[in-house]
């Protein structure tokens, strides 16, 4: 089986890059992770695809005096890795429609909310606030519209009384790290194809 190039993309401790790493780790699982990239030289993930033998890169975005540059520095890196497919993980950067176009289809996200609610930053305390019955992630292709794109999947967690926005993270974080590898090797399996 022909598996696909996926790279990733981190700001921080890269919990999912971990998931999608591990899951990789199967000799049937459609894709292999050839590639760690993050936007900082302290995020603590880069440790992690150090140590399990994955080359990693940081393209500091201060460094570059535009959007658009820090973009196209980004996608000229994953195209030298001849990478199919690109997962965003915690990467904390507005990624630019030009930076889009070069992996259309092919770039994906997860979203700590049920999108269409709660696009953008504090998902979880915005649910709470709203008295949400229920929460959880989403896993949508990228688009050039914030958390918008065709969803691939999505998993759903109840909110509990006396649910905090850590409480309730923790438990949507679990769902995370469950379904970015399904979602992942879904595309992986279309695109191969």
């Amino acid at each position: 089986m022909k598996k696909a190039r996926a790279g990733v993309l981190i700001s921080g401790r890269g919990s999912n890059m971990m998931a999608l790493v591990e899951a990789a780790k199967a000799p049937d699982y459609p894709a292999e992770i050839v590639c760690i990239v993050s936007n900082r030289a302290d995020a603590a993930g880069l440790a992690f695809a150090e140590a399990n033998g994955i080359a990693t890169k940081v393209i500091d975005h201060k460094a570059y005096a535009t959007r658009d540059a820090f973009d196209q520095a980004l996608g000229d890196y994953l195209e030298s890795q001849r990478v199919d497919l690109v997962a965003c993980a915690g990467f904390m950067r507005i990624i630019t429609p030009a930076l889009i176009r070069r992996f259309e289809g092919r770039m994906l996200n997860i979203h700590p909310s049920l999108l269409p609610a709660y696009k953008g930053l504090h998902t979880h305390e915005r649910a709470l606030a709203d008295r949400a019955k229920e929460h959880g992630c989403t896993v949508h292709l990228v688009t050039d519209e914030l958390d918008d794109g065709p969803i691939v999947l999505q998993a759903k967690v109840p909110v509990r009384p006396g649910d905090t926005a850590e409480s309730l993270a923790a438990r949507v974080l679990v769902e995370e790290h469950r379904i970015y590898p399904d979602a992942l090797a879904m595309v992986a399996k279309r695109i191969k194809n």
